[in-house]
């Protein structure tokens, strides 16, 4: 890693720490320079604006969630255990990031706001994952065919929000949570099984 890239980690880490202890709105760009050693002025060569912070603190996570997506549909096993393994490795990612730390959803309050292009394109990324292992069950035979894939895949995503943003839609615990997603799952799957296997 060259100085500049590991100066902008330190920035971001700073950033999120503060941010999931105090809240986005409390955090100041000096607090987030003195938390490095730095001058705030320092910090402007890295990011014009809090929000860019945010963004970038938001790019990070969603770029680790992607590439487990990518590894899990590549991987081994039928689309349905690969569908139940990805929104069980969200469900707990995201619960526990935000688990005794619930003040780093205000930085997703933020960019909703701000930035609203970027949850878009997250939306439509993991739209397109979905889209992918829907093809895939079709292709094994496990699946019915799907006449509109892409129609599919949105719906599954809005029928599985609560669980990839778990704090955001309820108060329950991790395992009330697991068990609503396996009900949730055995009954999706169970609708998109081809039944003349």
């Amino acid at each position: 890693m060259t100085g500049k890239s590991d100066t902008r980690r330190q920035i971001l880490e700073a950033a999120l720490e503060r941010m999931a202890h105090y809240g986005y709105g409390k955090t100041t760009m000096a607090e987030i320079a003195r938390d490095c050693g730095m001058s705030a002025g320092n910090i402007y060569r890295f990011f014009s604006s809090k929000v860019d912070i945010a963004e970038a603190i938001s790019r990070h996570a969603i770029d680790e969630v992607h590439q487990t997506m990518i590894k899990t549909i590549e991987g081994p096993g039928t689309a349905a255990e690969k569908l139940r393994q990805l929104l069980f490795y969200e469900l707990r990612t995201t619960f526990a990031r935000i688990d005794k730390k619930e003040k780093i959803l205000q930085i997703g309050d933020v960019l909703n706001a701000e930035r609203p292009d970027l949850v878009d394109e997250q939306l439509e990324a993991e739209r397109g994952f979905m889209s992918d292992l829907l093809e895939q069950g079709v292709e094994e035979g496990d699946f019915a065919p799907i006449a509109h894939v892409d129609t599919a895949a949105e719906a599954l995503q809005n029928a599985t929000m609560k669980f990839r943003f778990p704090q955001r839609f309820s108060s329950r615990n991790l395992p009330t949570l697991e068990r609503e997603l396996t009900n949730l799952l055995d009954l999706l799957i169970a609708g998109l099984r081809n039944k003349t296997q």
